[in-house]
C-alpha cells in the first residue's frame, strides 16, 4: 500500500514537470528506433532482426535451406516454420529489451513501481 502511495506521489510530481516526462518518452522512442535485436531458428539456419518497435528489419536464410526450398515442398514448409520462429524469437527478445529500457527510465524518474503500466502505454 505504501509503495503504491509513493509511486502515485512520484507520478503526481512528474505531472507538474511534464517536460521531464516528455523528454523521457522521447528518449525511449529514440532508443527503440535504434535498437536491433536478433532472433534465430533451426540452429541459425534462419535469422531475423527487429527493432524496438517490433518491425522486421532483416531476414537471412542459410543457402542450403534456400536451395532445398526450390526442390522440395517439405523443405519449403520447414523454411516457413523457421522464418516464423525466427521472427517470433526476435520479437520476444526485443519486447524484453524494451521492458528493461522502460524500467530503467522509470527508475531514473523515481517511478520504478509504475514501469509495467508505462510499458503498456508506450508499446
Amino acid at each position: 500500500m505504501l509503495d503504491k502511495l509513493k509511486a502515485m506521489q512520484a507520478l503526481g510530481s512528474l505531472m507538474k514537470n511534464k517536460e521531464q516526462l516528455a523528454e523521457a518518452g522521447e528518449r525511449i522512442k529514440s532508443k527503440m528506433d535504434a535498437m536491433r535485436v536478433d532472433g534465430q531458428a533451426g540452429g541459425g539456419a534462419c535469422r531475423a532482426v527487429v527493432n524496438g518497435k517490433m518491425k522486421l528489419l532483416g531476414l537471412t536464410l542459410d543457402p542450403a535451406l534456400l536451395s532445398g526450398m526450390a526442390v522440395d515442398e517439405k523443405t519449403r514448409d520447414l523454411a516457413t516454420t523457421l522464418i516464423k520462429d525466427a521472427i517470433n524469437d526476435a520479437t520476444e527478445n526485443a519486447q524484453r529489451q524494451v521492458q528493461a529500457l522502460i524500467a530503467r527510465e522509470a527508475d531514473e524518474l523515481g517511478l520504478g513501481d509504475l514501469a509495467p503500466q508505462l510499458t503498456g502505454l508506450l508499446s
